[in-house]
Order: C-alpha cells, then structure tokens, then sequence
C-alpha cells in the first residue's frame, strides 16, 4: 500500500503544514514581530522598561520617557516594520514570478532602479521630496521590465534573470556613482540613503510608506492564489485558464511598488527580500496565501530587530541597518547558490 503520509516537496516541516501547525507557525511570527517592535522601542540611550512602554503608549504618563517614545522611537519603529513587511513580500512574490530561489528586489536589480530614481530626485529636484516614492516605483517598474525583456528568449530561466539583474543592477548602479561625482557638494544625504538606514526617520516618513504599504500588501494577498497556480509551471497555469504573462506583468508592479515604497524611505536595504521569504517557506511551506502574511511577520521583525542591533551594538555610534542585513544576507546568498543544481 502507498504511503500517503510522506510530506510534499517543500521538506519534513512543510509537510507538517496542517492547520493547527500554521497557526503555531503564525503565531511564532507575530512574536518575532512583537519582540523586534518591543526591543526597538525598549533599548537604545535610554533604556526603557516594558511596563513604561505600555503606560506611554496608553496615554497613561507624557514625562521624557514619553517624549522619547513618541517623538523617536515609535515612528522609527513602525517604518522599520513596515520597510520589513513590504520588502520581504516583494522577495516573495519576485521568486514566484520570476521562478528564481535567489530573487530579491535588491540583487536582480529593481531596488536600483527605484534607487537611481530616488537619488535623482534628492540631488536634481529636493524640493520635489514628497514625490520620490512615486517617482522610485515607476524606476523600480522600468527596471523590472528591462530585466524582464533581458532574460526572455523563448521562455524564462532562473540563470538568466540572475545574469540580467547582475547587468541591470551594475549599469543602474554607474548611473547613481556618476550623479554622486557631478553633484559631490550634495551626497551626504543620498550616500546614507544609498546604504539603507532608518536613521531619523520620524512621523511624516511613516505618513509616505503606509498607504503603499496597506495597497501593496492587500494586492499581493490577493494574488497569492495566482502566484500558487503561476507556480505549477508556465503550461500547466495556461492549462488552468492563466493568462500568465499578464500575472506576471501585475505582480511585479505589485513587487515593484512595495520594493519603490521601501527603498522611498530607508534607502537600498538589501536582502530582507531573500532571506525573509526562504525562512517563512521552509516553516510554513510553498502556498503564498500562508507564506506570504508569514513573510511580511518575519520580515516586519527582522528589520526591527537588526535596527535595534544596529542602534545599539557600537552605541553612541550608530550603523546603519543596512550594514547589519548585508553581514547576514551574504552569506546566506551564497549558501542559496552553492545550493543550486
């Protein structure tokens, strides 16, 4: 008799993905989202207790604590969520499009589009500042059609998409370096922006990042189950009624926006969007209608937790978080590729 109890593809721990267990895996999530807000708004120059947190946020004390954490803390905290959430749905739902483990908006190149757009306007146009999210998005969109265009020749290869995100990201990249050499009396700002931080950020940066952050992540639930058929391969999902070159198109400017959003605020914040999802994958398994609210958990507690880190590990100096996510994002890059057949 055959034994149906052996777990699918997605290994031992997608296989335990009965109901029950992705609640725990939910659950596990949301506290690790929990614990990287806490901790953030907890540690820093001023230690804060836990008891304190809660008695300002209620409303309940408004002393230097209380200016502490509304003022600095707490906006901080929030766009670093959600520059987590929105970057590790967008890793998710690129290396479903793209049917490539190693994408990410940073490494295939869509970050730098939404970069070189967003540097464009911080050096050319900063009176225009209130428009580089929008602004980052139609770079980050163009870019991914280009890689798109690039890689296609009767079909898509996962080693092609690498190779014309490494092209596209470099020539992007030369355009950021040259814009930084004519305009060298304006760079600080843009050099911080270009390595990825949340140094500063405050109330008004929240206001930019949350209606894109709330559109990206509701139209990405609800393509998961599209993502899921895009996922069986390219015949059987026309088979299935598909029209997949038009999924695709829709959910890489859905990848796009929350990548454009993201980098709007914290700069060129590499791999959160290729570590986040390949976590919440081996926990929770392959069906994007689970793994993609896991993601945004995880990838919401992770860039908290690194800023805290970031914050405080060489105090009073501050890194930024981008540092702090390429130390563990390398490795686990390299890790992905010298898995690959």
């Amino acid at each position: 008799m055959a034994n149906n109890s052996a777990p699918p593809a997605g290994g031992l721990i997608a296989g335990m993905a009965r109901p029950a267990w992705r609640m725990f895996i939910f659950a596990c999530c949301g506290a690790v989202a929990l614990a990287g807000i806490t901790l953030s708004l907890a540690k820093g120059a001023m230690n804060i207790p836990v008891s304190d947190i809660a008695a300002v946020i209620l409303g309940q004390t408004a002393d230097a604590k209380g200016q502490v954490i509304w003022n600095i803390r707490l906006p901080r905290t929030l766009v670093g969520a959600l520059v987590g959430l929105n970057l590790a749905l967008a890793g998710a739902i690129l290396q479903a499009v793209m049917k490539n483990p190693l994408a990410d908006p940073h490494i295939i190149g869509i970050s730098s589009g939404a970069g070189l757009a967003g540097v464009a306007v911080l050096i050319l146009f900063p009176h225009l500042e209130y428009l580089i999210t929008p602004v980052a998005f139609l770079g980050a969109m163009a870019a991914a059609v280009l890689i798109y265009i690039m890689a296609w020749k009767g079909g898509i290869r996962p080693i092609r998409i690498i190779l014309a995100g490494v092209a596209v990201s470099a020539f992007l990249g030369a355009g950021i370096s040259a814009l930084l050499v004519f305009y060298s009396d304006r760079v600080h700002g843009a050099l911080m922006w270009m390595v990825g931080g949340l140094s500063a950020r405050s109330w008004p940066h929240l206001y930019i990042i949350l209606p894109y952050s709330a559109l990206g992540a509701l139209l990405a639930l609800v393509g998961a189950a599209r993502l899921n058929v895009l996922n069986l391969g390219d015949d059987v999902a026309r088979g299935l009624g598909l029209d997949v070159e038009a999924t695709r198109l829709t959910m890489t400017a859905v990848a796009a926006l929350l990548a454009a959003s993201a980098v709007s605020v914290a700069g060129l914040l590499g791999f959160v969007g290729l570590v986040v999802p390949h976590a919440a994958r081996l926990l929770i398994g392959s069906d994007y209608r689970f793994l993609l609210p896991a993601a945004a958990l995880l990838g919401a507690g992770v860039v908290t937790l690194s800023d805290t880190l970031a914050r405080t590990m060489f105090a009073p100096v501050e890194l930024p978080v981008g540092i702090i996510m390429a130390f563990v994002g390398a490795p686990f890059f390299l890790y992905l590729l010298r898995r690959e057949p």
